[in-house]
């Protein structure tokens, strides 16, 4: 089902002329609900924040602000879906990561000496 609607999309927008854009689809992992989560769910979960706040920003802050500097006409909606705090408890330099790195360092860290920092 999926390349064939791969290829109808396609061939419905192809254009004969030499490619210099493309739609790319991604199809991030869905909503997950587990009763423990190990690291790789982090990384999973912070990846699709880092997506969404990508596409936020590109799509509705940016847009926006393009429609402002052109003098379009257009009612200003607040999307409310600034994810910038998450990432950065998790990114920043004294974020979940770094202080995961850090604690990686010492041979004889635990996951109670990880939590007590």
């Amino acid at each position: 089902m999926f390349n064939w609607m791969v290829t109808r999309i396609n061939a419905t927008l192809e254009t004969k002329q030499p490619r210099q854009y493309f739609i790319g689809v991604l199809d991030i992992a869905g909503f997950e609900i587990f009763d423990f989560n190990s690291f790789e769910q982090l990384c999973i979960n912070f990846t699709n924040e880092k997506l969404q706040q990508f596409f936020n920003h590109h799509m509705f802050v940016l847009e926006q602000e393009e429609y402002k500097k052109e003098g379009i006409e257009w009612e200003f909606i607040d999307f409310g879906m600034d994810l910038q705090a998450c990432i950065d408890l998790i990114e920043k330099p004294m974020g979940i990561m770094s202080i995961l790195e850090e604690e990686c360092m010492f041979p004889k860290a635990t996951d109670m000496t990880f939590k007590a920092k």
